[in-house]
């Protein structure tokens, strides 16, 4: 019986991707083209690995955190292979890792094998042109056309509910539909960066049109995501000192 990856292991290293992403200062679609391949693709993937050479490559067996934070570096890499010319250099990625993983020292050599094992193991599936960032956009644009409650509507606030929602393995779910996804990306960020008395456009009928997702699944996504950010926190109480 195969053992479930640690959900906190997970964490740690998507936390290490966007914090990398940030440093390099990356453009949003290399950040979220990247987290959708090694979040929604690669890492849920290797709990269903068949024996096989992939799965007895050292970067697998076992599977540690520190190769766990290469193969987010590779990520990275790969998705700037995509998106950007000039991509982003082995030699700034090397840097990175020599910085910031702990736990082993990886060579020039040991990014190529990463990047080979990661698109044998996504089966040299790395297209991009249906990720929730991408579809994001697209609605964003037509809904600048639509109204013009458009213009207020910023990306930015849909990435911060995208981040979000990578956060833990339980929201990071909705990202395997991307469209119903976006559309209930795109409500969110209305509702919360739209004061209620200018709610005037009818946002969740024009996504649910122009998407031809069900208006169900829109809602369903947006109750969760409408959960997790205002999910209330723990608060630590401060003990009396007389016990």
């Amino acid at each position: 019986m195969k053992r479930p990856l640690c959900s906190c292991l997970r964490s740690r290293v998507i936390e290490f991707l966007i914090q990398l992403a940030e440093l390099l200062k990356v453009s949003p679609i290399v950040k979220y083209s990247a987290l959708s391949l090694f979040a929604d693709r690669f890492y849920p993937a290797l709990s269903r690995l068949k024996e096989g050479k992939v799965k007895q490559h050292w970067l697998l067996l076992p599977i540690r955190e520190s190769n766990l934070q290469l193969f987010a570096l590779v990520s990275l890499w790969i998705s700037s292979k995509i998106h950007d010319s000039p991509h982003l250099s082995v030699k700034s990625l090397k840097y990175l890792g020599d910085k910031f993983v702990k736990e082993q020292h990886y060579t020039k050599g040991d990014f190529l094998e990463a990047e080979m094992v990661l698109m044998q193991v996504l089966e040299f599936g790395i297209g991009m042109s249906n990720i929730a960032f991408v579809l994001v956009e697209e609605l964003l644009v037509q809904l600048k056309e639509m109204a013009q409650v458009g213009d207020h509507v910023k990306v930015e606030a849909c990435m911060d509910v995208m981040d979000l929602l990578y956060e833990y393995e339980e929201t990071s779910v909705l990202y395997s539909s991307p469209q119903a996804l976006a559309a209930s990306i795109v409500v969110v960020a209305y509702v919360i960066t739209i004061p209620p008395q200018r709610w005037e456009f009818p946002v969740l009928p024009w996504v649910k049109f122009v998407t031809s997702c069900k208006e169900e699944d829109i809602m369903d996504s947006v109750r969760i995501i409408v959960e997790h950010i205002f999910e209330p926190q723990p608060v630590d109480h401060p003990r009396s000192s007389n016990g």
